[in-house]
């Protein structure tokens, strides 16, 4: 697999927000975000055996494999790697691809909102979903989805500190006429972590 970078930090977002975790950041995506903060092309090739060794060397039990998009790279038999490492594996997708069936946790944040039909979304059942939120558009609430812990309002990071106060101003009112959402805010940049 291509791998971007794999590091050691606390989940900035969603469901497990605060969490230690071990980010495996695969390269490459299949969209085209307008708002997409990472860089994730280049990268180094790594076995499955070169991944866990890497994701062994911190001591928490959950593995976020993120990317770009890892639906594109990831296979059965690195979560069944890291499975065998004692590992919890959750996957960050915008769900435009099929998952291996034994990943534990999957984390669906879909961007078919912001792409139109280049972003259809496939996967019908997953652990939580995190919609981006902008403050402009009304989000869909994806029914058609099993969701089974939580659906979550990330508000749009703009990069300007005034317009960001505003989204997450929107987001909040927003959840207050629909409660059937939850605010996910990116604490990994609020306290300027990785």
């Amino acid at each position: 697999m291509k791998v971007n970078e794999i590091f050691y930090s606390l989940q900035g977002e969603g469901y497990h927000t605060g969490t230690a975790a071990t980010f495996v950041r695969l390269s490459g995506c299949n969209l085209h975000c307008p708002f997409c903060d990472t860089q994730h092309a280049e990268g180094t090739e790594m076995s499955d055996a070169e991944i866990v060794a890497a994701v062994r060397e911190n001591p928490s039990r959950l593995v976020v494999i993120t990317g770009g998009e890892p639906s594109l790279q990831l296979t059965k038999s690195l979560v069944n790697a890291l499975h065998d490492a004692d590992k919890m594996v959750a996957v960050e997708t915008n769900g435009t691809h099929r998952l291996p069936g034994n990943v534990d946790w999957i984390t669906l944040s879909p961007k078919d909102a912001f792409l139109g039909g280049e972003a259809e979304v496939v996967l019908r059942y997953v652990d939580e979903i995190k919609v981006i939120f902008d403050g402009v558009h009304s989000p869909r609430i994806y029914d058609g989805i099993m969701c089974t812990h939580a659906r979550f309002l990330q508000p749009l990071d703009t990069g300007d500190p005034v317009r960001n106060a505003e989204i997450v101003k929107s987001a909040i009112e927003y959840i207050g006429r629909d409660p059937r959402w939850r605010l996910s805010l990116q604490i990994h940049k609020m306290l300027n972590i990785r």
